[in-house]
């Protein structure tokens, strides 16, 4: 079948709408009909090369952050049937290596596939006059279908709208669990989070849930403020030496417990920001990326890392769980007690996608959302 895409062919480039060659699923594989697709700063990480992807990855259809309901199951794919309603990880989970063993599915193996859009055999499912088109993520979201593997499928409830979902596909868990399982902020803690766009609105939300008695909101834009004293802030100012002064004033000089990073190009000078305003023992956890050119070096005296046993803490999906995450965040919203609806600023149409990642670029978007047939 025909499905009209947003696709990549250079880096750096702009997302193209075209017609694309779709397969059906095969086994353990299910045609969605895609409803909605966030717009994750990760994308035009892509778009910009900031994220190279490796060689033989273009043409790359964008999207790793959506939702939408199943129109076709493949052959011999038991659980699942059309009508499902679905929200993709990026991050498929094969359930078997060691990571998933473990508990941490957000590093499963496939992970290594993440960029490259093939399946595990080296395969696409996606083609333009016979050329290989790759899925990013295994998902295309900017796709108006897409052929995906049951390992990226969480089945979401049918009351919970789809263009709301489609925000726990990536966003929200990523925002959140950096705050609830990477910080591990803890009832009364001081929590800074250093860029309150489409993550870190999340991280403001997931302190807050987690019994932050202070969540400092920083960002230079100020709607994006206004907008996390809505979603749990306490304060929210615009530089970091205004919210490490805060810190040191409520707890004695000492800083806050964690501050979480969510910049969209994060630079070394910020994470050194972060280590400074953090107290003994405190932890400074990364979600934002830099630019992969620059992505070396952080101005931090590891004397004052040491002597003051500071933690450094990557941090990729929130250190969650998909298959056990997204529903319980779904559960949460059902609940009222996430919030959804509000962190969306703009819905745009397939056509103006290109728009709307100017309109983030420029800070105008907490997040923003491709309705397909908008």
């Amino acid at each position: 079948m025909l499905t009209r895409a947003a696709v990549l062919f250079d880096q750096p480039g702009s997302w193209e709408i075209v017609d694309v060659e779709l397969e059906p699923p095969q086994q353990d594989e299910l045609l969605v009909r895609m409803v909605a697709g966030g717009m994750c700063h990760s994308d035009d990480h892509i778009a910009t090369a900031d994220l190279p992807l490796p060689a033989g990855a273009l043409p790359l259809a964008g999207g790793h952050e959506g939702a939408g309901v199943v129109e076709e199951v493949g052959p011999h794919t038991s659980g699942w049937k059309v009508g499902d309603h679905v929200v993709l990880s990026f991050l498929s989970t094969c359930g078997l290596c060691r990571w998933c063993a473990s508990g941490m599915q957000n590093l499963c193996d496939n992970g290594a596939r993440v960029l490259s859009g093939m399946r595990a055999d080296g395969s696409r499912r996606m083609s333009i006059d016979g050329r290989p088109v790759g899925q990013a993520a295994g998902v295309a979201a900017f796709s108006e279908y897409s052929t995906v593997s049951v390992q990226s499928a969480v089945r979401c409830p049918d009351d919970v709208p789809l263009e709301l979902a489609c925000l726990t596909s990536c966003g929200v868990p990523t925002g959140w669990g950096a705050a609830v399982r990477s910080a591990e902020v803890r009832p009364g803690d001081v929590v800074i989070v250093m860029g309150v766009g489409g993550i870190g609105m999340n991280a403001v939300q997931g302190a807050a849930h987690a019994g932050a008695s202070t969540v400092i909101a920083v960002d230079p834009v100020e709607f994006k403020r206004e907008a996390a004293l809505k979603l749990g802030a306490t304060h929210a100012v615009a530089t970091m030496a205004e919210a490490t002064d805060i810190a040191r004033g409520l707890t004695n000089g000492q800083g806050a417990d964690s501050c979480i990073i969510c910049v969209g190009v994060t630079s070394g000078d910020q994470v050194a920001a972060g280590v400074d305003a953090i107290r003994k023992a405190g932890t400074c956890v990364l979600v934002g990326m830099g630019k992969a050119a620059l992505d070396v070096g952080i101005p931090i005296s590891v004397r004052h890392v040491v002597l003051y046993q500071k933690r450094l803490q990557g941090s990729l999906f929130g250190a969650s769980n998909p298959s056990r995450d997204i529903p319980a965040l779904l559960e949460l919203y059902r609940q009222g007690r996430l919030k959804l609806d509000e962190l969306i600023t703009t819905r745009y149409a397939l056509d103006e996608i290109n728009k709307g990642y100017t309109e983030m670029r420029d800070g105008t978007n907490i997040r923003g959302v491709v309705i397909h047939g908008k």
